[in-house]
């Protein structure tokens, strides 16, 4: 038995069925110890856009930390390539003049934004807006902060109460998110919002409702956070799904696609409107931040990423991934275990197992993952009962087909 404790599985089916390694990365396929190849239909864990094995990142990487490996940025203290890499983030946000609060990851992000909404209402005057609103099916990552804001409900069970003040909403209801807030009253402090739905299922959001979410939010002086953690850095066409639909967001959350998963990295970019209080006169010390936050070498990997991305035109190829995964994997949804292919924002996917199959089957699930594996698609099951689908911009052409093919096969045999 391994002393790697696992994160998000069963503990006692790993032990009893082993573990499988991962030892490289090529562009879109990994292999694993015994050699075996893989099509990365998820991008390891939705982050890795620009593909495996870019020795230009790991290059960049041992430059930096040759120089400088890292240095707290705590009070007054930075570094370079945190300098560079802030300017450059702001500058592709879609709100101008934004600010960029580093993190070490998507988790991170989401917890800090929970904090700068209540700091911000605090220093606004306002303090008893603590209540934050969630959608269904929302995930927010697994800090405190995330788990308590999980509209998948096997997330938060088991541990608690976490954060109490936090109500959720229709994932695709405006009208009733609108009420919500007028329930709440002078409570409501932040929706977070996912443009698009990731593990809860890969659900777009329903035409009009993202506008009209932000709409409400807008008019009830109620801050709008867009969790982009997966849909940032080039996933939807744009380098935020917030620009894709004209969101303008007061908080935005990013992580995984900042630096493609090379090395832990994540941010918070807030609009003037919320970072203004804080760099106020007499605003004081926000007490918030991280060991990590401004890592030199993270932000080095990050820089050296964004590089490739603009040089090898990802978003643009986001948008042709597009159409030519819809085409590709929109057959599947004739399959007898299948309900509906959901695909048609970006390079985001999902093959959801029909309910009664899996009702009549509950393993059906579990039993798909091996499957898929045999056939040579590395992926796993999202809470919907779907199979995720979110592979590495650079996948090409004939990799999407052989991204079907091997799903279709694995929906074949454990069929």
């Amino acid at each position: 038995m391994s002393s790697y404790w696992h994160p998000f599985a069963d503990s006692h089916a790993v032990t009893a069925g082993g573990e499988l390694s991962i030892v490289r990365g090529e562009g879109s396929h990994v292999f694993d110890a015994d050699g075996r190849r893989y099509l990365d239909a998820t991008a390891s864990l939705w982050y890795c856009n620009v593909g495996h094995g870019r020795a230009e990142i790991a290059d960049a990487v041992a430059a930096q930390m040759r120089q400088l490996e890292s240095y707290s940025t705590f009070a007054d203290l930075t570094n370079p390539p945190v300098q560079v890499l802030a300017e450059r983030v702001a500058a592709m946000a879609p709100v101008p003049d934004s600010k960029v609060f580093l993190t070490s990851g998507g988790s991170d992000s989401i917890d800090t934004a929970a904090k700068m909404v209540r700091r911000y209402w605090h220093l606004r005057g306002e303090p008893g807006r603590t209540v934050l609103i969630r959608r269904e099916r929302a995930y927010h990552g697994m800090h405190t902060g995330g788990t308590s804001l999980a509209g998948i409900p096997a997330n938060a069970a088991g541990h608690g109460p976490l954060i109490t003040d936090v109500v959720e909403v229709p994932w695709d209801d405006a009208d009733a998110l609108a009420s919500t807030i007028f329930e709440l009253g002078a409570r409501a402090a932040a929706f977070f919002c996912e443009p698009v739905i990731g593990a809860g299922g890969v659900f777009a959001a329903p035409p009009d409702y993202l506008a009209a979410a932000r709409k409400v939010c807008a008019e009830a002086g109620v801050l709008f956070v867009a969790d982009e953690v997966i849909t940032g850095f080039g996933r939807t066409g744009e380098w935020f799904a917030s620009g894709r639909w004209d969101l303008a967001p007061d908080l935005m959350t990013c992580a995984k696609g900042i630096t493609s998963g090379y090395l832990p990295l994540g941010a918070v970019i807030a609009a003037p409107s919320v970072w203004e209080p804080f760099f106020a006169e007499g605003a004081g010390m926000w007490r918030h931040g991280y060991t990590y936050s401004g890592h030199a070498a993270a932000a080095a990997a990050a820089l050296s990423n964004l590089d490739i991305m603009e040089r090898e035109e990802l978003l643009a190829r986001a948008v042709d991934l597009e159409a030519t995964l819809t085409e590709a994997l929109g057959p599947l949804a004739q399959h007898d275990l299948v309900s509906e292919v959901r695909s048609g924002v970006g390079v985001l996917a999902a093959v959801q197992f029909d309910p009664s199959a899996i009702e009549a089957d509950p393993a059906l699930p579990r039993r798909a993952v091996p499957a898929l594996r045999k056939n040579g698609i590395m992926t796993r099951m999202l809470a919907s009962g779907a199979i995720q689908i979110s592979p590495p911009l650079v996948i090409t052409d004939d990799e999407v087909d052989e991204l079907a093919a091997g799903i279709g096969a694995a929906l074949d045999d454990v069929g």
